[in-house]
């Protein structure tokens, strides 16, 4: 039985790690789409094999991939994981999250390089606020009105794949996704660590989250499906929390005695994250909080609806938010980030 081939982009990122780590734990010939200059600290293993796809330039990407496909052949799953969630200036959200989807989609094409199944890592940011009053979960049919330039951008990149008929599709919109290694949700725990629990506005936030090992599960029965063609799914573990709870299991997860939660009005979050985006701006520094994180961490009602992916593809969570919480802070402490 011949083994299957497999692009990950973006595959020195948070989730690209552990979508590498789940495409050579189940046998696939492991292809990691990183820049020359990514840190492959969390890619050593010497079954990976790495290109350096040129986005920036169709002409070059096409060349590149035909050179690829005649040595190598087709990848069998391409999984567009690569993007960006900071930037300086709003139109990079556009340059690389649609961009670079955009120009890897029509290069397979032009250089006959194509999948058996093409896979793009999106956002639930693409639907925008959802019902803010009674609280439904946001469905796969609703409207998509992104509020954010991330979420337009994403959005963009799934209107080009959607109408493409080169080869199948698959789009995934994980909600927050945390684990080892990542940055955002690791900013919560440092605080709550520090005995500090600062949530945004009166009205607590519901809040929904995905381990990056079980999204990276996800990913895989997705794929393997070979009946799913042209689908897309919300992908989170189910549970809903608000802010507050959230920060509790944090609490309890470190053992921390006493922790400080204080709501803090949206006005004065709006104000701070204006001057953490021009303070970036001065310094040319990507900023985690700027008027896109602004509207996330206003944005009340962060629940979808997962059965679809559930109902597909027998997806089942093996880390809860508690499990999945302990794992992260040991890693955390391991490497000396707490």
């Amino acid at each position: 039985m011949t083994t299957k081939k497999i692009l990950i982009t973006g595959a020195s990122g948070f989730i690209g790690g552990f979508l590498v780590e789940e495409a050579l734990r189940r046998g696939y010939e492991t292809w990691a789409g990183i820049r020359a200059g990514s840190n492959r600290s969390h890619l050593q293993d010497k079954r990976i094999r790495f290109i350096d796809l040129k986005y920036g330039n169709r002409e070059a990407l096409t060349e590149q991939l035909t050179a690829f496909v005649r040595e190598h052949g087709a990848w069998d799953y391409v999984v567009h994981n690569a993007g960006v969630t900071k930037v300086l200036n709003k139109d990079d959200f556009f340059r690389v999250n649609a961009g670079y989807a955009i120009s890897l989609i029509e290069a397979l094409e032009a250089a006959n390089c194509k999948p058996g199944k093409f896979l793009l890592m999106s956002s639930l940011s693409t639907y925008g606020k959802g019902d803010e009053k009674n609280f439904t979960p946001i469905r796969l049919d609703d409207p998509q009105l992104p509020d954010t330039a991330y979420g337009k951008s994403k959005l963009e990149a799934e209107c080009h794949l959607s109408h493409q008929a080169y080869f199948p599709y698959l789009i995934l919109r994980p909600t927050g996704v945390y684990g080892p290694g990542d940055k955002d949700y690791f900013m919560a725990i440092k605080a709550v660590g520090a005995g500090f629990d600062l949530a945004v506005g009166f009205t607590p936030q519901r809040i929904t989250f995905i381990y990056v090992k079980d999204l990276a599960v996800a990913v895989f029965l997705a794929l393997e499906n070979e009946q799913l063609k042209n689908k897309h799914y919300f992908v989170a573990d189910g549970d809903v929390y608000t802010d507050t709870e959230f920060a509790r299991k944090i609490q309890n997860s470190i053992g921390k005695k006493f922790v400080w939660h204080v709501r803090m009005p949206a006005g004065l979050v709006y104000i701070v994250c204006m001057c953490s985006e021009w303070t970036g701006k001065l310094l040319k520094k990507r900023m985690t909080l700027n008027s896109d994180k602004y509207m996330i961490l206003k944005q009340r009602n962060w629940i979808c609806d997962v059965k679809p992916l559930q109902d597909d593809t027998g997806f089942s969570p093996a880390y809860p938010l508690h499990k999945g919480l302990e794992e992260s802070i040991a890693w955390y402490k391991k490497e000396g980030w707490l």
